[in-house]
């Protein structure tokens, strides 16, 4: 069986207190916090090996790139993909915007694009704005009142519009709800619509397999899961990565420069100009490593036995109102307590040492939809357990005893 408590040993931030209280962190859908794996290996990569990538003979060079291009191999096979189909970024926003930069050459006038009322800012502005530039249409995909898709009315509209484009959230990153992306991604086939698929929550819970999901693109970050910040990636499907138009120009994604002319390397480079993120590349690489050392059925089974124990608590508390798909989650719950702000409950949680998330947390489409200006968020991982649950409700007592 899982031991969430020997695995809990390996994140040094779980020594540390906040406020005299021990550290209760229930805040991973905004990050996740590292094992000392890698950390040592940021720490090693900087004190040992430095050196750029791509541009050197010598050792020190050699190493890194060996490295680099090994950490992407790695992405690959997790994603069961290819590796010449992972494009490396520094985050899932930047993937989306590169994404949907390179596709907009496909949209008219006559076009839609679809996307949920549950997505990101991140993953409706970039749509937004094709759509501004091609004249586009933006379709939006409805939910129901505690913010769950509406399954039936999404595939009305995916009959009706047909869209260019289906961009849509594994799972949802302010109420956990994991999203029917494969399903979806069947009905559409008939309508070559090309599926953009933002995993930045679910690669974490999830463990996606692209031939399983069979989207055409999977967008993710590697600090959501384990990782150094500034680092994020995408798969996309080698056909599409070669038709689409480079993003920024510079350095290394180049194939020849002359002042009349430059070609571009192929995919994956041609997406990665300038002096790629190195360290971060490395680090998530031993990050990978790790998360592949779990068993991966256990280690969803404990968080879901951990997300329904807070559920349930929540529930017996008077007043809480608990928001989205209560039991197909990745263990994210977002909630409200009376008319309570969320940045007060917040706010006095912290004091308790308990981090949590308040606000609309980049969904402010989908808080319009639910009629409430936030919610507070509480997002589980693996290295929690039972006492982290407990303490975070005797401290929501608190809490509330101090507000009334």
């Amino acid at each position: 069986m899982l031991s969430p408590e020997m695995l809990r040993d390996d994140f040094p931030i779980f020594s540390s207190s906040i406020n005299d209280n021990s550290l209760i962190y229930l805040d991973s859908g905004a990050t996740s916090q590292k094992p000392k794996q890698v950390i040592d290996r940021l720490n090693q990569f900087y004190s040992q090996e430095n050196a750029n990538v791509h541009r050197g003979i010598h050792f020190l060079s050699e190493n890194a790139t060996r490295n680099y291009e090994e950490a992407r191999v790695k992405l690959a096979n997790y994603l069961n993909a290819k590796s010449n189909e992972i494009v490396w970024t520094k985050g899932a926003t930047e993937s989306i915007n590169l994404i949907a930069h390179g596709l907009s050459h496909l949209l008219t006038s006559a076009d839609s694009v679809a996307i949920s009322a549950l997505e990101h800012h991140a993953n409706i502005v970039p749509w937004q704005q094709a759509c501004e530039k091609t004249g586009a249409n933006l379709i939006i995909l409805p939910i129901n009142e505690l913010g769950i898709l509406d399954l039936a009315q999404a595939k009305i509209l995916l009959e009706k519009y047909q869209p260019k484009i289906l961009a849509l959230s594994h799972a949802s990153n302010a109420l956990g709800n994991i999203q029917p992306i494969a399903e979806l991604i069947q009905y559409i086939k008939p309508y070559n619509t090309i599926s953009v698929i933002d995993g930045a929550q679910g690669f974490l819970h999830l463990r996606p397999d692209i031939k399983q999901i069979e989207c055409d693109f999977y967008v993710l970050s590697a600090h959501k899961a384990l990782g150094p910040t500034g680092l994020g990636a995408f798969y996309g499907r080698y056909e599409l990565l070669c038709q689409m138009p480079v993003y920024q120009t510079g350095g290394e994604m180049i194939k020849h420069v002359s002042f009349e002319k430059t070609t571009f390397a192929l995919p994956p480079g041609k997406f990665e100009a300038g002096t790629p993120n190195i360290s971060a590349v490395i680090a998530f690489a031993t990050a990978l490593d790790y998360l592949q050392q779990l068993e991966h059925q256990k280690v969803q089974q404990y968080e879901q036995s951990l997300f329904q124990y807070l559920v349930s608590e929540l529930q017996r508390i008077d007043g809480i109102k608990l928001y989205g798909d209560l039991k197909n989650n990745i263990g994210t719950l977002s909630f409200n307590y009376k008319e309570e702000h969320p940045f007060d409950i917040a706010t006095l949680l912290d004091q308790f040492g308990v981090a949590v998330r308040s606000g609309h947390h980049c969904t402010q489409p989908l808080m319009q939809c639910l009629q409430v200006t936030g919610t507070v968020r509480v997002s589980l991982a693996f290295y929690n357990n039972k006492n982290d649950l407990d303490l975070f409700i005797n401290a929501l007592n608190s809490t509330i005893s101090m507000l009334e």
